[in-house]
């Protein structure tokens, strides 16, 4: 079963997260996503830059799901 890395980026200054952003990449299992979730963070953090993260107060969440499951919540 493949597993699915959704993530969320959230501003502290707004209060507010945009929807899930589901990655292209899926996992063959849940400590490969949850390490892909760290690096992908990471790399989109340096993409936003300091001053775009420090203004916002901007940070990312993130989760891995069984794909399965994935299609039942889009159910």
């Amino acid at each position: 079963m493949k597993i699915v890395l959704f993530l969320i980026l959230c501003s502290g200054v707004a209060g507010k997260c945009l929807d899930p952003y589901k990655s292209p990449i899926t996992y063959d299992n849940y400590y490969e996503c949850m390490v892909g979730g760290y690096e992908e963070s990471l790399s989109r953090m340096k993409v936003l830059g300091p001053e775009a993260i420090n203004e916002h107060k901007m940070f990312i969440k993130f989760f891995c799901t069984p794909e399965k499951e994935e299609k039942e919540l889009n159910s």
